[in-house]
């Protein structure tokens, strides 16, 4: 499959360009057009609500078990669609084919998660004070829920929001990146060949500001979930707040990594390579402050900085890629300001620094050591293949370097004493913490942070109750 004709999917059709507005869907690694995308008119967005408003009263009845196999049917459809769906994620967002492969399967699984975990959305009986009542608490569907994600993964992040919501029974206006419109037109068909009934997923794009401003002023929409960066996710709670909507925020980080003296030191460095340069370090939980015990620095740093060096930067479509471009000019010049000001401050560049090449968003694999923590690196979130590493004393000193920053997303250790991981796993604030292990998100596990990293969960029995609401039933015997 060649890239796809780009559409809307509002209550089943196929909504294109016409006289709408539109903009070009680029290729981060030529720079060029590769098609044209439809922005939703007011109208358009009235109507992906109407349609989602009717399909719930339908939906949230629909018995969990059939919800069920309709998103298990989905899920098996990207599994054989996932060589065509990978080629389309790589064109329109970089990452090489593997990554994005792996992305798809990933999601499927999500998908495969919440539709058995739908069935169970458990309510209980609560013994009441008096014999002759009955305290029941029961869960329903929230409703109409609006859902907003991010560029960076087209595919997983849709479809930890559709899991959650469609399991629940609540009908989803998705707002995907404008940028990375093809992987979620292809998901959201998918769902629609496996039957999913018209209207209950809704999918859209347009202007963020205006899109958003138009959902969130709507009274039939009760909740939404937001995958994005810290101020747009304060600005939306902002307009949540007007309507007394629920919502789940996964907002920003610059997850802190603690690596003691006493680690297999060039493992976790291996690893930490691997995960930090994974989608050009485009990951909101990629570790990206790396505290070093001094006793393991230089082991440390000549390992990342090999690995570093060993990546191949290209199209993520060529073979043989390991690390496909940035997503735009903005994440070059912030990777060029952010190297600049660790410089001046005194860091060491080890390897990389600077943009490769004229066409495309290339940036090399850059590590820079021994960093001022007020840095620009160090306290910015760099979004990009910028690795910052510096030492620390003992394991008081790390905590608080490693706490020192409002964000709380994610957080990494590696040690080989339980004492000390238990510390660590104890003393870091942050949503999701790996110790000696870089899994912390997994289909059967919440995924969010805490602080200015956001609220609520995707995966887990946490993203099923996000779209759920508490009823208690109180039933006296009749007379």
């Amino acid at each position: 499959m060649t890239y796809p004709d780009l559409h809307m999917i509002i209550d089943g059709e196929h909504v294109g360009l016409g006289s709408r507005q539109s903009e070009s869907v680029l290729n981060p690694a030529t720079g060029e057009a590769l098609a044209r995308l439809p922005h939703a008119s007011a109208e358009d967005l009235e109507r992906a609500i109407g349609a989602a408003r009717r399909a719930f009263e339908t939906w949230r009845t629909t018995a969990p078990i059939e919800r069920g196999r309709i998103l298990r049917r989905g899920a098996a459809l990207m599994r054989e669609r996932v060589e065509a769906m990978a080629r389309i994620m790589s064109l329109e967002q970089g990452k090489p084919i593997a990554e994005a492969r792996a992305e798809l399967l990933y999601g499927a699984d999500v998908i495969d998660w919440y539709a058995e975990e739908g069935r169970r959305a458990y309510g209980r009986i609560v013994p009441a004070a008096s014999a002759n009542i009955r305290q029941m608490v029961i869960r329903e569907p929230v409703g109409v829920a609006a859902a907003f994600t991010p560029w960076n993964f087209p595919a997983l992040t849709p479809c930890r929001k559709i899991g959650g919501a469609l399991a629940a029974g609540c009908a989803l206006v998705l707002k995907a990146a404008e940028e990375t419109p093809g992987t979620a037109i292809e998901i959201v068909r998918a769902l629609h060949d496996a039957g999913l009934p018209n209207g209950v997923l809704n999918l859209v794009f347009g202007k963020p500001a205006q899109v958003s401003a138009h959902l969130l002023a709507s009274p039939l929409v009760k909740k939404i979930s937001f995958t994005g960066s810290t101020p747009v996710g304060k600005a939306l709670m902002k307009q949540a707040a007007e309507g007394l909507k629920r919502t789940t925020m996964e907002l920003g980080g610059h997850a802190p990594v603690l690596v003691f003296a006493d680690a297999d030191v060039e493992r976790a460095a291996a690893l930490l390579a691997a995960a930090k340069f994974r989608n050009a370090g485009q990951v909101c939980i990629s570790p990206s402050r790396f505290y070093v015990q001094e006793q393991a620095f230089s082991r440390f740093a000549d390992t990342f900085t090999a690995a570093a060096k060993a990546l191949r930067v290209g199209a993520g479509v060529e073979e043989g890629v390991t690390m496909g471009p940035l997503a735009n000019e903005r994440r070059l010049a912030a990777m060029e300001r952010l190297v600049a000001d660790a410089i001046a401050r005194g860091g060491q560049l080890r390897t990389g620094g600077k943009r490769i090449g004229n066409a495309g968003n290339f940036f090399e694999p850059t590590v820079i050591t021994d960093a001022p923590d007020d840095s620009l690196i160090m306290t910015e979130e760099p979004f990009g293949p910028v690795a910052p590493i510096v030492r620390f004393k003992d394991t008081a000193e790390a905590l608080a370097r490693a706490n020192s920053l409002p964000f709380g997303l994610a957080a990494f250790a590696f040690t080989r004493d339980n004492a000390t991981a238990m510390e660590v796993g104890d003393g870091l604030k942050a949503g999701m913490v790996g110790i000696n292990s870089m899994a912390i998100s997994t289909p059967e596990a919440p995924f969010g942070g805490v602080g200015e990293s956001g609220h609520g969960q995707e995966g887990g029995i946490e993203g099923l109750d996000a779209y759920l609401d508490v009823k208690l039933i109180a039933q006296a015997r009749a007379v």
